[in-house]
């Protein structure tokens, strides 16, 4: 039991591992809070102004809970990072990967809601291709691998991007305890709605 203690204390520290929480929490519930403005007021429509406050608040504690298990699968993988990474540069690092990861999440439902569509003779040519899954595949990763793997370069070599990925978390931080508090709201306002 002591070995795996010190195992835990050479890889995070409590302060590493909030602060990767917090990181966690922040772009679920910023798409959370953006989808919730869009929506309201098509809710509020449709049936009253009660129920989108709990639709709100129902994808605010759903945000909390992809946070939390986001959260547990960084804290497994930061346990595959080197070990002579001192905390902080493991938090950055994991922080750069989840922030890269939920960037492409957001664009890839952002093409959704927008309905942007493949164009007529892109179709066309994928359609008449044979192999229409391969094109797109590799498409989409010829736009998407050097977006995670670039960034992920230029933070093992320079001391400059952890050093703004941490000034960066730090600045998320704030408004993520923010988030934070309305997930509290959220819940109050679920377990009000419950026994009412």
């Amino acid at each position: 039991m002591n070995a795996l203690t010190n195992i835990k204390l050479r890889t995070y520290s409590k302060q590493g591992l909030w602060s990767l929480f917090l990181t966690c929490a922040f772009p679920f519930h910023l798409w959370t809070l953006i989808l919730v403005f869009r929506d309201v007021s098509w809710v509020a429509e449709r049936t009253n102004a009660w129920d989108a406050v709990g639709v709100a608040a129902y994808g605010m504690i759903f945000a909390f809970v992809e946070s939390v298990l986001v959260f547990l699968v960084l804290v497994l993988l930061g346990f595959l990072t080197p070990r002579q990474w001192e905390v902080n540069r493991r938090v950055a690092f994991l922080s750069l990967l989840l922030l890269l990861t939920t960037l492409w999440g957001m664009v890839s439902q952002l093409f959704f809601i927008w309905n942007i569509n493949l164009s007529d003779g892109t179709i066309r040519f994928l359609a008449e291709s044979g192999h229409p899954l391969r094109y797109l595949y590799m498409g989409s990763l010829a736009v998407v691998i050097p977006s995670i793997v670039l960034p992920v370069y230029f933070f093992l070599r320079s001391q400059k991007m952890f050093l703004f990925l941490q000034e960066l978390m730090d600045r998320l931080s704030l408004l993520t305890v923010f988030y934070l508090f309305f997930d509290v709201v959220g819940l109050v306002i679920i377990i009000v709605r419950n026994i009412g």
